[in-house]
C-alpha cells in the first residue's frame, strides 16, 4: 500500500478535509501525520515526515522540497498541494528527481470572483463609505453626501488576467449586465469571444474601465504593473478591486492616489500582512479592505480537499491528473 504523508497543521487539515474526506483519504493509502505540535515549516521535520512517503499534501507553510528533504524522502513521487500556487513548495531538485505536482487553485476560483464581484457592487454603491461615515460618527447628511453611485449594469468592467479567477469573475459581472474588457497576453481573439469580452491594451483598459479588477499572477512582468503612471491614466471616480496579489501593484502609488480621493479601491491583498494597526489604508474612507481571505469560503476549501484525493487517486491508478503542473508551467503562474 502507498504511503501518504499529510505535511499540514490540524487546522489546516480540518479546513480542507471533512470526516468524509478524510475516510476516502485514508482509503488510498497508510497516512502519515506530523507528531502533535510540530512544526511543517521545519525542514526537518517534513524530511522526517516524508521519510517512507510515496505522496505528500502540502498545505500552507511547508517547508519545499529542497535537497535535504528529497535526499530523505527516496519514494516520494508525487505533491499535491490543497492550494493554487506550487512555487513555495516544489524546486528545481524536485523536477529532476521526476516528483511530479499538483494543485488545487481551480477550487478557489469562483470564492474569489464572487468575492471579488461582491467589493465591486460595494464600490459601485459606496456601501464602504457610508458604513465609513456612520461608524465614525459623522452627522446623517454628510454622511448621505457621497460620491454618485453606479449601477453595474452597463458599466465598463475591466479585468486583468484571463485566469481561473478573472474567467469566474467576468462570467458573473457579465451575467448582471456589465461590459467586459480584458488585458491578458495569454488570451486569443477566439478565446476572447468565446468569453464574450473585448481584449485590449493595459493601457486602453485602464483608461476605458470604470471598475478594474485584477486577476493577474505574479511574474517578473507583472510585479508593479500598476504604478503611479497606470494609475494616472484612470479617469476620477475609478473602482480598484485587488483579490489577486498586492506585488501587482505599486502600494506607495497606490496609496498616494487614494489619499488624494480620486478613485476608491477594495483591496484583500496587502504588501505587509497582517496589515499593520496603524496603516494608512485603515483610515481612509474610499477603501474597503478584507484580510485576505477572498478565496476562504466553507465550499472552497472543501473543493479543494476533493480535488487533492481525486488526484492522489488517479495518480495512484496510473491515470493522467488533471491539475499538473509542470516545469514548463511554471512562468505563466503565480
Amino acid at each position: 500500500m502507498s504511503v501518504i504523508a499529510v505535511a499540514a497543521s490540524p487546522e489546516v487539515r480540518e479546513l480542507f478535509f471533512d470526516a468524509d474526506a478524510w475516510a476516502a483519504l485514508r482509503r488510498l493509502g497508510e497516512m502519515r501525520l506530523p507528531a502533535d505540535g510540530a512544526d511543517v515549516g521545519d525542514e526537518s521535520v517534513v524530511a522526517r515526515l516524508l521519510g517512507d512517503a510515496d505522496v505528500v499534501v502540502t498545505g500552507w507553510g511547508c517547508a519545499p522540497l529542497s535537497a535535504a528533504v528529497l535526499a530523505a524522502a527516496p519514494r516520494l513521487r508525487l505533491l499535491a498541494h490543497t492550494g493554487a500556487s506550487v512555487k513555495p513548495f516544489i524546486t528545481p531538485a524536485s523536477f529532476a528527481r521526476g516528483v511530479r505536482v499538483t494543485q488545487a487553485g481551480e477550487a478557489m476560483a469562483y470564492a474569489v470572483g464572487e468575492q471579488a464581484l461582491a467589493l465591486t457592487l460595494a464600490l459601485l454603491h459606496g456601501l464602504h463609505r457610508f458604513d465609513h461615515a456612520l461608524r465614525t460618527g459623522v452627522d446623517w447628511a454628510t454622511a448621505k453626501a457621497a460620491p454618485p453611485r453606479r449601477e453595474l449594469r452597463g458599466a465598463a468592467v475591466g479585468v486583468i488576467g484571463a485566469s481561473r479567477t478573472g474567467r469566474a469573475y467576468l462570467d458573473l459581472v457579465r451575467a448582471l449586465g456589465a461590459r467586459v474588457l480584458v488585458a491578458d497576453p495569454y488570451l486569443s481573439d477566439a478565446e476572447a469571444a468565446t468569453l464574450g469580452v473585448e481584449r485590449v491594451a493595459l493601457d486602453d483598459l485602464l483608461a476605458r474601465s470604470l471598475v478594474v479588477s485584477l486577476h493577474a499572477p505574479v511574474l517578473p512582468e507583472t510585479v508593479g504593473m500598476i504604478g503611479a503612471r497606470e494609475l494616472a491614466r484612470m479617469p476620477d471616480g475609478v473602482l480598484l478591486v485587488n483579490t489577486a496579489r498586492s506585488a501587482l501593484v505599486d502600494e506607495a502609488a497606490l496609496l498616494a492616489v487614494l489619499r488624494s480621493g480620486r478613485i476608491d479601491a477594495a483591496l484583500d491583498v496587502f504588501d505587509a500582512e497582517p496589515l499593520p494597526v496603524d496603516h494608512p489604508f485603515r483610515r481612509l474612507p474610499n477603501v474597503l479592505l478584507t484580510p485576505h481571505e477572498a478565496a476562504g469560503t466553507v465550499g472552497s476549501r472543501r473543493r479543494a480537499g476533493d480535488i487533492v484525493i481525486a488526484e492522489i487517486d488517479r495518480f495512484l491508478r496510473g491515470e493522467p491528473l488533471r491539475h499538473e503542473v509542470r516545469l514548463e508551467h511554471l512562468d505563466r503562474t503565480g
